[in-house]
C-alpha cells in the first residue's frame, strides 16, 4: 500500500507531469550564426562578375534577335525564289508548246 501512496502525492504527480511535458515539447531551434561580413574586394569581384554575366546575356539576346531577323528575311527570299522558279518553268513550258505548234 505504501507503493501506491507515492504515486498519489502532489509532489510526485507534479514531477511526473513536468517530466512528461519535457519529453513532449518541441526541440529547441538551433542558434543561427550571424551573417558573414563581405569584404569590399569580394563585393567588387562579385559585382564585376554579375556585370559580366549581364553583358553576356545581353549579347546573346542581340545575337538571337539578329538570327531571327535573318531567318525571316531568308524565308521571304526562299518564297520569292520559289515564285520565280514557278514563273520561269511556266514560261519555258509555254515556249516549248509554242515551238511544237510552229513545227507542226
Amino acid at each position: 500500500m505504501q507503493f501506491v501512496s507515492i504515486y498519489k502525492s502532489p509532489l510526485t504527480i507534479t514531477l511526473l507531469s513536468l517530466l512528461a511535458s519535457a519529453c513532449a515539447s518541441e526541440p529547441h531551434a538551433p542558434t543561427q550564426t550571424p551573417a558573414r561580413i563581405i569584404s569590399d574586394e569580394q563585393m567588387l569581384r562579385e559585382s564585376q562578375g554579375m556585370a559580366h554575366l549581364g553583358n553576356r546575356w545581353k549579347s546573346g539576346k542581340e545575337l538571337t534577335e539578329r538570327g531571327n531577323n535573318l531567318v525571316r528575311e531568308g524565308q521571304i527570299k526562299v518564297e520569292e525564289g520559289n515564285r520565280m522558279i514557278e514563273e520561269g518553268s511556266k514560261i519555258m513550258r509555254e515556249s516549248e508548246e509554242s515551238y511544237k505548234n510552229m513545227k507542226n
